[in-house]
């Protein structure tokens, strides 16, 4: 099936969203993960990984591509089974070492990337697919509930290449709703839209979630889209869980280098640690964590703030670009071999070649040793 792409004009000739409150309750279940492993090979995808989803909680896996989120997708799902490792439902084995029950006994619902649409069926038939359990008539009547609260009921006979990308997301997420699953798998459900439209369709899609109540997963490669639907993060780097929390705790408490940088396009300025106090070029910052020795100090783009020269840390504007809510500027700092980027959300004034004062907030500063990197 040739998917057509998703465009910022799709947002202007998609129907609307059906009333809220109308997608019909789940019964959530706990999904949990007890020491999972995958061996591909010589390839170790996932190491050891242990992770509960609790009932109707929605969590978002982060990482890079390859470090293993997919593949955790799949064997919650039963598309996998685990080298070694459990999955329960509820407390009852799904997968473990003598168990491996059918991914359509698990009451599961999966959302991949792609939306894999039957091309031969139509809007309906694709949504009621995963309803044969159910009576034709009832099965009927849960799809086409399932697609007016997408706002799709008057689609039900069209076929899935006649839709634009924004209304074949919207079909995917019905059929994946209709059955009212327990738990609830999306693989980078809104990776194919175009930013204006993600947005939109994203959260839409979080209200419905939040309507069924179903226990969600939701991979991710984007901070903010995670930021943005999960009640907990987990973020993931080589087949392992690096942290997880709160989209506020990881983000302002990331446990390493790697954590951080997966939420902010720092300033990375060498220092060195004494005493609990980090030194550099643009100040000395507490470090009370860290041993004495080579240090990271990262600083976000939007803690610097401009002053007057003569007032504070020198700097001269190397370069400014407007991006619409911030001024982007890139400022030559005396002892620094790179420019400092700076996200200044107030209108500035201020020309290339420019002196400026600088103005560095703690609260925006992190500190990681040397050996973190």
């Amino acid at each position: 099936m040739i998917q057509k792409p998703a465009s910022a004009r799709d947002l202007f000739r998609l129907p609307r969203w059906g009333q809220r409150g109308t997608a019909g309750a789940s019964i959530p279940a706990q999904l949990t993960f007890e020491n999972i492993v995958q061996v591909y090979g010589s390839q170790r995808a996932l190491d050891g990984v242990s992770l509960q989803v609790e009932p109707g909680e929605i969590i978002c896996l982060l990482g890079h591509s390859g470090c293993g989120k997919t593949t955790l997708l799949r064997i919650a799902a039963g598309i996998e089974a685990p080298t070694s490792g459990r999955v329960l439902m509820d407390g009852l084995e799904v997968s473990g070492p003598k168990t491996l029950v059918e991914p359509e006994r698990r009451g599961i619902g999966l959302m991949f990337q792609d939306y894999a649409l039957f091309p031969h069926m139509t809007v309906l038939q694709n949504v009621m697919f995963g309803l044969q359990d159910l009576s034709a008539k009832e099965a009927d009547i849960a799809a086409r509930r399932a697609l007016s609260r997408v706002g799709l009921e008057h689609y039900a006979g069209e076929y899935p290449h006649t839709l634009s990308g924004g209304e074949q997301q919207r079909v995917a997420l019905a059929r994946s709703i209709a059955p009212r699953p327990g738990v609830l798998l999306m693989d980078e459900p809104f990776s194919n839209l175009d930013r204006r439209m993600r947005d939109a369709i994203r959260d839409e899609t979080v209200a419905i979630l939040r309507e069924t109540g179903a226990t969600t997963i939701v991979v991710t490669h984007d901070p903010e889209e995670a930021m943005r639907i999960a009640d907990r993060i987990v973020l993931m780097r080589a087949g392992a869980i690096i942290q997880q929390g709160e989209s506020e705790e990881i983000y302002r408490r990331p446990v390493n280098l790697f954590a951080a940088r997966f939420f902010c396009d720092f300033n990375e300025i060498a220092g060195t640690v004494r005493g609990g106090q980090a030194t550099c070029p643009v100040g000395v910052f507490p470090a009370p964590h860290l041993e004495d020795g080579p240090a990271i100090v990262c600083v976000r783009p939007q803690g610097l703030k401009l002053k007057p020269p003569g007032f504070c840390l020198p700097g001269r504007v190397a370069g400014r670009r407007f991006l619409g809510e911030v001024d982007l500027l890139h400022i030559d700092v005396p002892g620094l071999d790179r420019p400092l980027q700076a996200r200044v959300h107030d209108p500035v004034a201020v020309k290339d070649g420019q002196d400026v004062g600088i103005e560095v907030r703690p609260k925006d500063v992190l500190v990681f040793a040397a050996s973190d990197a």
